[in-house]
């Protein structure tokens, strides 16, 4: 029986080998602190390349070194990240699989010693630290530190690039009312916080002609905040622009008790795979090979996105394989042990 999860899936010009994804996943392990790849990256990426996983998607890369989550993430804030980016992406591809960046600025969630930003001055809680609002002179700033950003990904070599409109970083901030109090053109009507996310898709598009994902936060898990109604509405937006797929996870604009069991967030997947009428990722806590069949098979989402699982077992794709009662293709070298 042919299984819908080792079906070739194309995008654009695109064509991955099969329908597993690698969730991008923070390592927070660039340890210089300059934004630079580690020899642990190329092990991390590489070997679940090595795995038969469709598409290899670096962790959140921030776009301005004020962007970072952390002192210790990537970036692709410099042209000098893209040489080591450019030999990771020939490395991934010698295994077959495409390879993807997600774009990334933190906002308000950045732990930095410097200065952070945000849409408005608030704090994503009372631990953290308050940001600064962002002028519109830095909101412009921001947008082309996107647009380079997607540059330099053309010049790595990349596939296709995502970005980071979720678990309340600084797309996600902009979106939301919870965290957008702005009383400008960014802020107030859903079309007006949608409008940072619009012009960074259009600054983007400017210099990427490739694929174009964006990951979004379905809901915040608050009685005041982004439903997945809205997003529907932000999706069909998203669709008009050209963007190709949205990355479907949930949560984490500001802390809320989440419902965590097996596919959680796959019925938001659904929704807005089926009532904005564009494809979708499914994310989060996808472990076993008929669980995801069964996803794509009844059309719910189009690619499965791996994060933990993917830690677990950096070949689960061959486990899944097994799980469904049938087989892929090894990298030659591990033939005699692959079965």
């Amino acid at each position: 029986m042919n299984r819908k999860l080792f079906e070739p899936y194309r995008i654009k010009n695109v064509e991955l080998k099969n329908r597993i994804v690698m969730s991008p996943m923070c390592m927070y392990s660039s340890m210089n602190e300059d934004g630079k790849l580690e020899s642990f990256h190329r092990t991390h990426y590489v070997s679940r390349a090595a795995g038969q996983t469709g598409l290899i998607m670096l962790e959140a890369s921030a776009v301005t070194p004020q962007g970072r989550i952390s002192p210790n993430d990537l970036g692709i804030w410099s042209d000098d990240h893209i040489a080591d980016l450019k030999s990771l992406v020939k490395e991934i591809k010698s295994y077959g699989s495409a390879a993807a960046i997600q774009l990334a600025h933190a906002g308000r969630k950045a732990v930095l010693k410097e200065e952070i930003t945000a849409p408005t001055a608030l704090a994503f809680n009372e631990n953290s630290k308050k940001p600064v609002a962002m002028t519109k002179e830095k909101i412009s700033e921001t947008i082309q530190a996107f647009r380079e950003g997607a540059r330099r990904s053309k010049e790595a070599g990349f596939d296709i690039i995502e970005l980071h409109g979720a678990h309340g970083y600084l797309i996600n901030q902009f979106l939301s009312p919870l965290s957008n109090h702005r009383d400008d053109e960014y802020g107030g009507s859903a079309e007006n916080r949608y409008r940072f996310l619009r012009e960074v898709i259009e600054t983007v598009k400017e210099v990427w002609t490739g694929p174009i994902f964006v990951r979004i936060s379905a809901t915040d898990y608050h009685p005041d905040g982004l439903t997945p109604d809205d997003h529907v509405v932000f999706a069909k937006w998203m669709r008009e622009q050209g963007v190709d797929l949205i990355d479907v996870s949930s949560g984490a604009l500001v802390p809320a008790d989440i419902p965590v069991y097996p596919g959680y967030q796959v019925p938001f997947a659904d929704k807005i795979r089926s009532e904005a009428g564009i494809p979708t990722g499914a994310v989060g806590m996808i472990t076993h090979g008929l669980q995801a069949e069964e996803i794509l098979r009844s059309e719910r989402a189009d690619l499965i996105f791996v994060a933990r699982e993917l830690l677990r077992d950096p070949y689960w794709p061959r486990t899944a394989a097994k799980q469904l009662g049938t087989s892929i293709e090894p990298p030659v070298q591990y033939e005699r042990g692959w079965k």
